[in-house]
This record gives C-alpha cells, sequence and structure tokens, in this order.
C-alpha cells in the first residue's frame, strides 16, 4: 500500500516520468536570453541612432542650440553686430548640417 502511494506521489509530482529528458525545460532560459537580447538590441540601436543625429543628455544639437543661444545673448547685449551676428549663425548651421 505505501509503494503505491509513493509511486502515485511522484507520479503526480512529476508530469514528464515516461517521456524522458524534459528538454522543454531549456527552452525557459533559451526563451529569456533571447527577450533580452531583442529589447537591448532595439533600445541599443534608438539610442546609438539618436546619438548620431545629436541628441543627448542635454537635448537636441546641444553644443549648436547653446552656441545659438549665446551668439543671440550677444547680439542682444550688443557685444557684436548684426553682420557678424549672421555670419557666425550662418557658419553654426552649416556646420550642424555638416554634422548630421
Amino acid at each position: 500500500m505505501f509503494t503505491s502511494l509513493a509511486t502515485a506521489t511522484v507520479v503526480c509530482a512529476t508530469p514528464w516520468v515516461g517521456f524522458g529528458f524534459p528538454w522543454f525545460f531549456l527552452l525557459i532560459p533559451l526563451f529569456w536570453i533571447g527577450f533580452f537580447f531583442l529589447i537591448f538590441g532595439l533600445f541599443g540601436r534608438r539610442w546609438r541612432r539618436a546619438a548620431a543625429a545629436g541628441y543627448g543628455p542635454r537635448g537636441w544639437n546641444s553644443g549648436t542650440r547653446a552656441a545659438e543661444q549665446t551668439l543671440a545673448e550677444r547680439y542682444a547685449q550688443g557685444d557684436i553686430d548684426e553682420t557678424e551676428y549672421r555670419a557666425r549663425l550662418e557658419v553654426l548651421r552649416a556646420n550642424r548640417q555638416n554634422g548630421s
């Protein structure tokens, strides 16, 4: 009686008895590894693309935007005249287009 009870407990606790090695347990870690590779691959590609386009920790083309803002402040304060402002602004924008 105890032998059949113990056998029934083992058979109920392990549903793969009689089917050989439970190969499907290998698919679980493979699924998660593939899932994380997919997630990191997609987001990594987006981050690399954004960095190449000029996005960064300080915003879109932060260096050029900051330079344009500084130039506008200098023009507003009267440090530079309009022709110098426009010439420097043109150079900044030309460099931004070449860098993108």
